[in-house]
């Protein structure tokens, strides 16, 4: 069995690397596809991340995977046209039970639920990390996120003399109104695989997310990335971060919506506490999935 992954390369996509080396470890080929590619590559399983599949190969196993909801602008209506638009699949893996409300199949097309997650194990932990900035944001920053007032701080606020580090991809725009920013510094994109070794390079880990859906209702990804990586975690105030902490514990800094709590003295004087993340690892988030039962229904031969 050969699974192509089919992506259009616009979103961070963690979870990719995750099903690549899942795959590998158990003997499965596997390609990264853009969609134009999905007609001349060999496979017999086309796994597509949502985004747009109008026209579907019969002659292969189709996985429609969901790692979010539609964003504004019309995010609604951008969902009520992928539902009326897309192919039907054989199986469909939503990142959430809200992300599945919002899509909202009324198919019997079966399902099941993959989320963020992080490696296994601890070989990602750099204990001598040398800290060469005192913020790491790691994540997209497009208009969406209004991200702007969290990069003023650096700017004109009372955070000027500190740095930070923003890790993300299609960033020049950005980049072009904060070049004389000395104590901004842009990187990327950058394999996932050295992520983790730059977010161990700064102090303390921001999950700046506006308090709208869906960012407010799903897993942020980085948040997740830097509670691996143990770093104290400074956040937006929201709906999904509030829930995760009174299920998995930690203790963090919250945003208020004006930034003006946002300064060095007042984050360093709080108290920080890790959460638990021994359910968020990727191959326990894979195997509860239910696709690879669904794999083996369809290629008897696998054995997982």
């Amino acid at each position: 069995m050969i699974i192509g992954f089919v992506h259009e390369h616009k979103a961070f996509l963690p979870g990719l690397n995750a099903y690549l080396q899942f795959f590998a470890e158990r003997g499965i080929q596997t390609h990264v596809l853009h969609p134009s590619q999905i007609d001349s590559q060999p496979c017999d399983v086309e796994w597509h991340f949502m985004g747009r599949h109008v026209r579907r190969n019969n002659n292969r196993v189709t996985i429609h995977e969901y790692a979010s909801s539609s964003v504004p602008p019309f995010g609604k209506l951008k969902n009520s046209i992928k539902k009326l638009f897309n192919a039907t699949p054989d199986y469909r893996i939503f990142n959430s039970e809200y992300v599945r409300g919002q899509i909202n199949p009324t198919d019997n097309i079966p399902y099941g639920y993959r989320n963020c997650g992080i490696p296994s194990g601890n070989s990602y932990l750099l204990p001598n990390a040398q800290k060469k900035y005192d913020f790491v944001y790691v994540g997209t920053v497009d208009k969406g996120r209004k991200i702007e007032p969290l990069f003023d701080c650096f700017i004109n606020g009372v955070l000027k003399d500190r740095t930070l580090l923003v890790i993300t991809r299609d960033y020049q725009a950005l980049d072009a109104i904060y070049k004389n920013a000395r104590n901004l510094t842009f990187k990327g994109p950058i394999p996932y695989s050295d992520t983790y070794a730059h977010i161990q390079e700064a102090r303390f880990g921001i999950n700046y997310m506006p308090d709208v859906a869906p960012f407010n209702q799903q897993a942020s990804a980085k948040f997740l990335d830097y509670a691996a990586c143990w770093l104290p975690i400074i956040t937006s105030d929201y709906a999904w971060v509030r829930g995760f902490q009174q299920t998995y514990g930690g203790n963090y800094f919250y945003l208020q919506p004006t930034l003006e709590n946002f300064t060095w003295e007042h984050i360093n004087n709080y108290h920080y506490t890790q959460p638990d993340l021994s359910s968020w690892t990727y191959e326990k988030q894979i195997l509860q999935s239910g696709v690879l039962r669904f794999l083996q229904s369809k290629f008897p031969e696998l054995e997982f």
